[in-house]
């Protein structure tokens, strides 16, 4: 079993703090815990390691776990904007909500976020190489969800609303991926390019380990999620937007 030291961020700039980490995981320490985070940004920023973990107790600040490639970061509390931002692997689990552009331009890894999402969560989702992004949202999620999404898997279940998004222009500019809405949403909310449909049962099974996942990290009952009513919300073409341009 590796290391395991505790940090106190109290006070502490990004910067510096970022260092200490990178210098922990050189040294072989496979847990971090951090104390007294207070919106200190890009923790855990292109940290690389498939066995080392970070608690974060407190406020974790913008583009938490950008660049990374394999380690998991508990939050244990809320986070500000694009926790995940073009993350390669690894995962994140936030105890609480999350701003805007959560999961901006992802390219690999999982990231569950129990509670709600601001705009333009899942933004430039992307698949690269056999890499698949996931985000998960317990909560709800504001408007031009999953915007200009390229690829990856986006659920939101809108555990604490009647609809995971009231909002509109989901799935504006859509062009790969897919979005996985608990409930149903009103076509006049989808954006530019989107379509909906009911889901099928070979999208019941793709989503059915992530719902697992969230339900273990938050204390619910996946099967009883399961057993709801989903909506699937994919591209209506590879070229949303073609009307727009003229082609010779």
């Amino acid at each position: 079993m590796g290391k395991t030291i505790r940090i106190d961020a109290k006070g502490v700039h990004y910067t510096p703090l970022n260092i200490m980490l990178r210098e922990a995981v050189a040294d072989g320490v496979k847990e971090i815990i951090l104390d007294n985070v207070l919106g200190q940004r890009f923790i855990g920023n292109g940290l690389r390691g498939d066995d080392v973990s970070i608690k974060i107790n407190g406020v974790a600040g913008g583009d938490l776990a950008m660049f990374m490639s394999g380690p998991e970061i508990i939050v244990n509390g809320n986070c500000d904007h694009a926790p995940g931002n073009t993350m390669d692997s690894g995962r994140i689990i936030i105890h609480g909500s999350a701003g805007d552009a959560t999961a901006h331009s992802m390219r690999g890894g999982e990231v569950y976020v129990r509670d709600n999402i601001g705009y333009r969560g899942g933004i430039h989702m992307k698949e690269y190489q056999e890499k698949r992004p996931v985000l998960v949202v317990g909560g709800t999620a504001r408007a031009f969800l999953g915007e200009y999404m390229a690829g990856g898997l986006l659920i939101v279940l809108g555990l604490n609303s009647l609809f995971p998004v009231n909002e509109r222009g989901v799935g504006s500019g859509i062009h790969g991926g897919k979005i996985i809405l608990r409930g149903d949403i009103d076509e006049s909310k989808l954006g530019i390019g989107a379509k909906k449909e009911k889901l099928k049962v070979e999208d019941l099974e793709e989503i059915r380990p992530y719902i697992k996942k969230f339900s273990k990290y938050f204390g619910l009952n996946s099967e009883e999620l399961l057993k709801s009513e989903f909506t699937k919300i994919i591209p209506a073409s590879s070229r949303p937007f073609a009307n727009k341009y003229c082609w010779e």
